[in-house]
């Protein structure tokens, strides 16, 4: 891991550790605040419950769908049954009466509370679109993209990072006589929180990828240009960043 990457990674840990809050409901929950945010700008919380000696039930209590509904936006469908079941089940989560839930233990309840953290987030960003074009859903028109364009790729893939924890990737383009791994991250959202979360994931995963692995960031650029604080914060850490704009520019790079 190069000097930088390392920083990353320790900066990241050390962020997360001095921005979570914890509060003792009553004898058997406990509630977490934590730095990430959803698209209200409110801290996301994971409450702990103790089921036994060493056993704990994770939840977000049903916010995340909630929220989805109270501005409109409908789980049900199809297709956007089939993506929400296809990212909860990618990080070990389940659905039970509108909750996203994990079990752990003592030895796993830090890994399994970041997989919780990044499905709710991941569920937030899915569906931050309203109703009426709720059916356009950026990881799905990146999917299209590569499709109609011969690329081979593997959707949400989960690896383990350096730190212990795992990590989906939305997009993992396998290596060809020509061109070495391909990882494709999608941005839907490009805030601070998101972007450093995702640069973190990365970084974490890059010695146990290999030195030639490339990674790309396409980022949605439909509603809202693309700053170029966002650019230069993925290029300082070797991933090239390419507003969908302007996707065309790399299309040789992944079709390679």
């Amino acid at each position: 891991m190069t000097t930088v990457e390392h920083l990353l990674v320790n900066s990241y840990l050390s962020w997360l550790k001095n921005s979570v809050s914890a509060k003792k409901l009553d004898d058997e929950v406990a509630e977490l605040t934590t730095p990430f945010l959803d698209r209200h700008n409110d801290h996301l919380q994971v409450y702990a419950e103790t089921k036994g000696p060493g056993n704990y039930l994770l939840s977000d209590d049903g916010y995340i769908f909630a929220e989805l509904r109270s501005s409109g936006v409908e789980s049900r469908g199809s297709k956007r049954e089939e993506l929400l079941n296809q990212i909860v089940s990618g990080y070990g989560i389940t659905i039970r009466d509108s909750e996203l839930q994990a079990s752990a233990t003592t030895e796993n309840l830090g890994s399994r509370l970041h997989s919780l953290i990044q499905a709710m987030l991941s569920v937030d960003d899915l569906f931050v679109l309203s109703q009426t074009n709720v059916e356009t859903i950026f990881s799905q028109d990146v999917a299209r993209y590569l499709d109609t364009r011969d690329i081979r790729y593997i959707p949400s893939a989960k690896f383990s990072g350096k730190s212990g924890l795992d990590h989906m990737m939305d997009f993992v383009i396998p290596k060809s006589r020509k061109a070495p791994e391909r990882i494709v991250q999608v941005v839907n959202t490009p805030r601070r929180d998101r972007v450093g979360n995702m640069l973190f994931a990365i970084n974490d995963t890059r010695t146990a990828r290999g030195a030639g692995t490339e990674y790309y960031a396409l980022i949605n650029d439909t509603r809202r240009t693309v700053s170029a604080g966002i650019v230069h914060a993925f290029e300082e850490y070797s991933v090239k960043a390419q507003p969908w704009s302007t996707r065309d520019e790399i299309i040789d790079e992944l079709a390679a």
